[in-house]
């Protein structure tokens, strides 16, 4: 947490707030070689501690950016930074979601709750899985493939994104990731990219995205 941000009310932010320019690497939820052998602890130490580390970074530097060009009435470069803050904003947020939606633990079949809304939009569990597979294996470049509840009409879907912020819809609330960007299995998959989705089911942590889909169902609002 930033102690020492200088943005107008930071000393009045309600509890839970995130300060201007405070955003903080969440530490991973368990040791690096947890996830062996889907996931290895050289490709998690990389993602969680340079990659997502960067996102922060860039983050932080795009909201410090736009309060000086707020504060100076200077807004050259206002495009660039509202940019950056969407693609860094974005992929922190994505992998905040995407650490916690694995588990050594993980694997088996959904919770309750997620079952039955999944059986809602998707048929079957087998269906859901078949098609979300294949949304993230197909997803051009780098990216990601998402199950989102959609509060607008009140059902899963499931999206993909290119980069982190594009073809994705408002409003939804993603309740399971999967990251599909190469620096997420190259080290232990190199191109096979269909591989790693493979292994990657065997450490999805149904107990997160019940927990997800129920808040997002019963207040709307995303969590992190």
């Amino acid at each position: 947490m930033n102690t020492h941000d200088s943005s107008p009310g930071a000393a009045f932010l309600p509890a839970g707030t995130v300060p201007i320019g405070g955003h903080v690497l969440p530490p991973l939820p368990y040791p690096y070689d947890a996830l062996e052998p889907y996931i290895s602890r050289e490709t998690l130490r990389l993602h969680h501690d340079l990659h997502h580390q960067g996102y922060v970074n860039g983050l932080n530097r795009a909201e410090r950016e736009l309060l000086n060009k707020r504060q100076t009435g200077d807004f050259q470069m206002v495009r660039f930074w509202e940019r950056e803050l969407a693609f860094n904003g974005s992929g922190h947020i994505l992998h905040s979601i995407y650490w916690t939606n694995m588990t050594p633990l993980g694997g088996g079949t959904p919770g309750p709750s997620v079952s039955t809304q999944l059986e809602i939009a998707f048929g079957s569990f087998a269906a859901f899985k078949g098609q979300f597979t294949a949304a993230a294996n197909e997803v051009q470049g780098s990216g990601w493939a998402a199950l989102v509840w959609n509060p607008a009409w009140r059902r899963l879907e499931i999206l993909q994104a290119e980069k982190h912020e594009d073809l994705t819809q408002w409003g939804s609330i993603p309740i399971l990731v999967v990251d599909v960007w190469e620096h997420a299995y190259y080290v232990d998959y190199r191109n096979q990219r269909a591989r790693y989705l493979e292994a990657w089911w065997n450490v999805v942590n149904w107990v997160d995205v019940e927990r997800r889909l129920l808040l997002a169902v019963s207040t709307g609002l995303p969590i992190t």
